[in-house]
């Protein structure tokens, strides 16, 4: 007669339940996995740490420094000026204050316009294109070049366009079409501002159409056939189906072209050089010449930081403005 202790009971308990042994293997793989992502992202958020915030930071404590041409070797050992730097640039009624509101108001007019008319040429562009028609290829791929030009050699391209003397535009506004009385001097005086326009929707607009474009393609094509059938026209279904449609993608557009065009740097800089015509006087530029023309990298830190207070301000008014229409417009 054979008798059964409790632990012989036991054992064949325990090799019969795999739960309790895999339990936390099955854990700890489940964190592996989930980790994986933010590990192999690591390099790129130190990266980005390295490339923009540091300087960031960096600039923000240089506003709040005293640091002309004699700190440049050390500019750790500039007094601290506390905020004398923010106050001198917002004294609107001292020069360089007074500089500063004229840069900034040339720079919303600017961008007002070049945002708007990048938007209306894009869209316009991109509606004509869901059409299909022979060469409708090769009329997209010509459409993204200036988008897929490099800045800098675009940009020297409209310079030489824009010379007095021998420049294209002159040419065909004067010597063909005798649209003005003589040639215009485009790089300098109140068109320079005109010329800054021209070079940036030239530019941008081909943004727009791809990203416009983009969205087209996810709207339903039986919309269109129904609103056909009712008697819609081309203008009724703009109104009606696309426009409301493309309501997200061009808030996003919208938001984004702002901040590009607010913060240009690089086409003023190639047209106009170090010294733009105060008719284009973008903010970007004034905030070079303040730190690198006139040496004083405290001024112009504290201009860097209250324009990054701005286009934050503004970004955060306008995604409240548009999620709430957008709450408003699904209720």
């Amino acid at each position: 007669m054979t008798t059964t202790t409790p632990e012989a009971v036991e054992h064949p308990v325990r090799k019969s339940s795999p739960g309790a042994a895999s339990g936390p293997r099955r854990r700890t793989g489940r964190i592996r996995r989930i980790g994986l992502p933010y590990l192999l992202l690591l390099p790129a958020l130190i990266l980005e740490l390295l490339v923009h915030l540091v300087p960031m930071v960096i600039g923000i404590v240089m506003s709040f420094k005293e640091l002309t041409q004699f700190y440049i070797r050390d500019w750790g050992t500039a007094p601290w000026s506390g905020f004398d730097n923010y106050r001198m640039s917002v004294d609107f009624d001292a020069p360089v204050g007074e500089a500063l509101l004229h840069s900034f108001f040339v720079t919303v007019g600017f961008t007002l316009l070049s945002v708007g008319l990048c938007w209306l040429i894009g869209t316009a562009a991109a509606i004509f294109m869901q059409d299909t028609f022979r060469g409708r290829g090769l009329l997209r791929a010509l459409f993204l070049v200036p988008y897929a030009l490099p800045v800098y050699a675009a940009v020297i391209t409209w310079v030489f366009m824009f010379q007095h003397d021998n420049g294209l535009v002159n040419h065909v506004l004067h010597d063909q079409l005798h649209l003005t009385d003589k040639p215009s001097f485009w790089l300098i005086g109140d068109n320079s501002f005109w010329a800054l326009l021209t070079v940036s929707v030239w530019k941008g607009w081909p943004f727009a159409f791809l990203i416009v474009m983009a969205g087209l393609q996810n709207i339903p094509r039986e919309l269109y056939e129904a609103a056909a059938l009712d008697g819609a026209g081309v203008w009724q279904q703009i109104r009606r189906i696309t426009l409301p449609s493309l309501r997200p993608v061009n808030q996003v557009l919208v938001l984004v072209l702002f901040l590009w065009t607010f913060n240009d740097f690089n086409t003023p800089y190639v047209l106009f050089g170090k010294a733009a015509p105060e008719a284009a006087d973008l903010i970007s530029v004034h905030i070079y010449q303040a730190s690198f023309v006139t040496w004083n990298f405290g001024t112009g830190s504290a201009m860097s930081v209250l324009l990054l207070l701005f286009l934050l301000l503004v970004t955060g008014v306008y995604l409240a403005l548009t999620s709430r229409g957008r709450r408003a417009a699904d209720v």
